[in-house]
């Protein structure tokens, strides 16, 4: 005979361990294209709210893990394409025209823009009236967005607000490119 004092044995909460093993298989299946963004979410949801391991199993059972074989195949095509994508990067890099960096010793910033009252104009369309500056702060060259329309980008990703620059990045101002260069 049971007393009304006893529970279920099966436990309250999941360990993190488990629901997080479950939700790594649901990233993946949505990375793969196994899974749509809505059903993705919602399974999440499910998969948070869980209290038992055969509710994650329910979540995740049409998720099958890849074989050895093809997670091989998958790694080696994320290598070669990492590969190609870095010698285009390096190639298109010794192809940019250089920007010299002003002298360290200028107290002034340096005004990128095609308005002709900037230090640097460019007449490209794509560059703005008034694009960027750079400017020597505490030791290091930083690049400053001045509320472009098709933005500054450095080694390829989008400046917000500043970033600190250095020799030999690549540095566009909408669709101008340059290497940076001391000298």
């Amino acid at each position: 005979m049971t007393s009304s004092f006893e529970f279920n044995t099966y436990p309250a909460r999941l360990s993190d361990a488990e629901r997080d093993r479950a939700l790594k298989v649901l990233r993946d299946g949505v990375a793969l294209g196994r899974l749509s963004h809505d059903t993705f979410i919602r399974r999440m949801e499910l998969a948070l709210a869980a209290r038992r391991p055969d509710e994650l199993a329910v979540l995740t059972a049409d998720l099958s893990e890849e074989n050895r074989f093809s997670r091989v195949v998958f790694g080696a095509v994320e290598a070669v394409s990492g590969f190609t994508v870095r010698l285009r990067r390096a190639w298109q890099a010794e192809r940019l025209p250089k920007l010299l960096l002003p002298h360290p010793g200028t107290a002034h910033a340096l005004r990128i823009g095609r308005d002709p009252v900037n230090g640097l104009r460019l007449t490209h369309e794509s560059v703005s009236r008034v694009h960027a500056e750079l400017i020597r702060q505490g030791g290091v060259w930083v690049l400053r967005d001045l509320g472009s329309t098709n933005g500054t980008t450095v080694n390829g990703r989008r400046v917000i607000g500043a970033a600190v620059v250095r020799e030999g990045d690549q540095v566009a101002f909408g669709r101008t490119g340059f290497r940076l260069s001391a000298n």
